[in-house]
């Protein structure tokens, strides 16, 4: 449930609301690896700290925590398929700031270690377009 404007709204996100979330969350897009937390992006979104996670969560279905750490993931799994970085440079390539966090939430995501990842063969992926990757290969929340 949400304030907006003079009118209390059950469960609805107004569409002033959407487009305010939009710019927080195109934040996170382009600014993934920077250190981003809730006050920030509710001041991108010009809404409170809560609103602007019970927003969030009731137009995009997960947390902006949910949202950022699974952009961080996808963008690790690219890194870790170039087999250059090790894991402890991806982790902070991405922007996470602690490597057990990071490493848990990987797990969490992908269904193995970023080790494992990262040692595994990337082949089958090499051929098709980066995009169709990312696409094919974005992390899912249980």
């Amino acid at each position: 449930m949400c304030w907006a404007g003079s009118a209390w709204h059950a469960g609805r996100v107004t569409p002033e609301d959407l487009a305010r979330l939009r710019r927080a969350r195109d934040r996170m897009d382009r600014e993934y690896a920077e250190p981003l937390d809730i006050a920030t992006l509710a001041r991108t979104a010009l809404m409170s700290p809560g609103h602007f996670q019970r927003s969030f969560r009731e137009a995009y279905g997960e947390t902006p925590y949910g949202y950022l750490m699974t952009l961080r993931v996808e963008r690790a799994k690219a890194l870790l398929r170039r087999g250059d970085l090790s894991v402890t440079e991806v982790c902070f390539a991405v922007g996470c700031t602690s490597l057990g966090s990071f490493s848990s939430r990987f797990t969490q995501l992908v269904g193995m270690t970023p080790s494992a990842y990262r040692a595994r063969p990337h082949e089958e992926v090499a051929v098709i377009p980066p995009c169709v990757v990312r696409r094919l290969t974005r992390p899912r929340r249980p």
